[in-house]
Formats: C-alpha cells, structure tokens, sequence
C-alpha cells in the first residue's frame, strides 16, 4: 500500500522557520521525483520545490527561492522542505507528491497545515 505521510506544519511567525517531512511507503522512493506543492482555498495547487531521484538537483518556485531548501534521504525514504524566513503569503496546506514517468505514476500526500502569522 502506497502511504505518503507529512509531518511539521504548525503556526509560525513571520521570519521564522519550520520543516517539513514527508515519509514514503509501498513503493521505490529512490526511483521517484519528489515535490512539494501548496494549496490556498479557491486557488490551484501550486508547485514549490522538486529533487529529482538520479543526481538530487533541485528546482524552486521564484516566490520561496533562497528561503526553502528541498531534500531527501534515500535511506530513510523521506523527502524535506526547510522553509525559512516565512512570510504570511506562504500560508498554506504543504502536500509532498511522488512521481515516475516510465510508467506514469503519481502519488500524494494528505498534506499538513503551514500557519504565517504574528
């Protein structure tokens, strides 16, 4: 059974930080491309940050480039967002997704509530 499991959203104030953790079960992870996306109400999912799974580069949104780092650890099948200097606007439901292409496969998280506010 595929399981995606976040964990570390919370409240947090503005220039702070938090970081977020995705477990991942019942299939490759070290054959997947990882994300983060977010979610506000009445908005599309929006693409964060991605580590590809053969040289762990790495790719961001220009709204959190040089705040949020992603990674991963292939032995412990956990991808990472650290999110620093947080502002209001990224106030989101984070959601971590695995993909492979060959063939197509898609899996999601459940996601878990980020909170920037004072």
């Amino acid at each position: 059974q595929v399981q995606l499991v976040e964990s570390g959203g919370g409240l947090v104030q503005p220039g702070g930080s938090l970081r977020l953790s995705c477990v991942a079960s019942g299939f490759t992870f070290s054959r997947y491309v990882m994300s983060w996306y977010r979610q506000t109400p009445g908005k599309e999912r929006e693409l964060v940050a991605t580590i590809s799974f053969l040289d762990s580069s790495t790719n961001y949104a220009d709204s959190v480039k040089g705040r949020f780092t992603i990674s991963r650890d292939n032995a412990k099948n956990t991808v990472y967002l650290q999110m620093n200097r947080l502002e209001p606007e990224d106030t989101a439901v984070y959601y971590c997704k695995a993909a492979a292409f060959f063939p197509s496969r898609n899996y999601w998280g459940q996601g878990t509530q980020v909170t920037v506010s004072s």
